[in-house]
């Protein structure tokens, strides 16, 4: 009898819904455990990328401070500070899943994190308008203080604070597909591309890392491309997809089709380093399928399960 084909979903957890600290951190993977291995009870194979905004600008202030007090020790690159983050969300991830797998006595599948690198072109204009949102909240004051102090460039986040922004090019070549494509073939629970994969630009056989953070979320979607998931689903900090997001007349969607995303996008209804590259990923991945589908939806511990009424899906 011919086993009949897994459905294949790649989940996207962003970075702020990972929290800002390492017990919110641990306490939120356990939430999302539950949700993943719950899609694994049900026969799905599921492949896991996530964000590190928050994580990757707490690495690289703490790397600074560092710098700063000990003149013997350099500044660490940003794309040093994002394979930092992709290890230390990674471990709280796989070992949080290991657990929720073996509390249900399914003892089979490995769990594993793949260190992977995301080459980007070197002459990317967005080196040069920084738009991607990193590091903690901040108020007005504390970020003129940050701009005066560091250099940082900073920007108002959708109404919850100031944060710094940096360059975001778009990825290229996810360097390792060859091995992450082995560990699900083989029957593993891989997590790969943290923190939208390490930026780096080809030098002959050499991968240099560059100074940006790419979207997980555009990463995600050509992860879900290449491996040819049917479902890619993005975990954010809203419920829903909503038009006029923090006015008066918002409205949150239910579902959205590829051309109605086209339209809501040209129209300027989302915000460029939050909402906007979830929904581009979206109208990417799907591209002309009649099959593939997107599902941007929140987790909480209250109702920790991908599906159902919750979020906004977007099919063809």
């Amino acid at each position: 009898m011919e086993n009949k084909k897994k459905k294949c979903i790649v989940i996207a957890l962003g970075g702020n819904a990972l929290g800002n600290t390492l017990p919110e951190q641990m306490k939120a993977v356990k939430i999302t455990a539950k949700a993943i291995v719950d899609l694994i009870e049900e026969g799905c194979e599921v492949i896991v990328a996530h964000g590190n905004g928050p994580q990757v600008g707490m690495i690289n202030n703490a790397m600074a401070a560092l710098s700063r007090e000990d003149a013997n020790q350099p500044n660490t690159p940003l794309s040093v500070c994002v394979a930092m983050s992709q290890a230390y969300i990674g471990y709280d991830l796989q070992n949080a899943l290991r657990e929720e797998l073996y509390n249900r006595n399914i003892y089979d599948i490995p769990v594993a994190t793949m260190i992977t690198q995301v080459r980007v072109d070197a002459d990317d204009p967005a080196f040069d308008a920084p738009s991607k949102p990193i590091g903690h909240f901040m108020t007005e004051e504390q970020a003129k203080i940050a701009e005066e102090k560091y250099g940082y460039i900073m920007k108002e986040d959708s109404g919850r604070g100031y944060r710094r922004v940096v360059a975001s090019p778009k990825p290229a070549e996810i360097v390792e597909i060859g091995a992450i494509r082995s560990l699900v073939d083989s029957g593993q629970l891989v997590i790969a591309c943290g923190g939208g994969g390490i930026p780096v630009t080809r030098q002959g056989n050499h991968l240099k890392g560059a100074s940006a953070v790419i979207e997980k979320d555009t990463i995600a979607g050509q992860l879900a491309d290449q491996l040819d998931a049917d479902m890619l689903v993005i975990l954010t900090g809203v419920d829903k997809v909503c038009l006029g997001f923090g006015t008066d007349h918002e409205k949150p969607l239910d579902y959205m089709s590829i051309q109605d995303a086209k339209n809501y996008m040209a129209a300027g209804e989302f915000e460029e380093g939050t909402m906007l590259p979830k929904i581009q990923a979206a109208v990417d991945y799907i591209g002309d399928s009649a099959i593939r589908k997107v599902l941007i939806t929140k987790l909480s511990a209250e109702d920790a399960a991908i599906g159902g009424e919750n979020g906004t899906m977007i099919g063809k």
